[in-house]
C-alpha cells in the first residue's frame, strides 16, 4: 500500500496528482494546501466584434 501523501490537508481522503492539485480543488502552496487564486475572467471577444463595434443604446 502507497504511504499517505505527506501534502494531504488532513481529511485523510486527499488524491494529488504531479502539479499538487488535490481532487477538491486544494493546490499546494508549497508550504500547505490551500484554495487556487482567484483568475480574473477575460472577456473573449470575436474577430468581427472588433471589427464592428455593436452601438450603444
Amino acid at each position: 500500500m502507497k504511504a499517505p501523501d505527506k501534502r494531504c490537508c488532513g481529511s485523510g481522503v486527499c488524491i494529488i496528482n504531479e502539479a499538487g492539485e488535490c481532487w477538491c480543488g486544494q493546490v499546494w502552496d508549497g508550504e500547505k494546501m490551500s484554495a487556487p487564486p482567484l483568475m480574473a475572467v477575460k472577456s473573449q471577444s470575436t474577430d468581427s466584434e472588433l471589427e464592428n463595434p455593436k452601438p450603444e443604446s
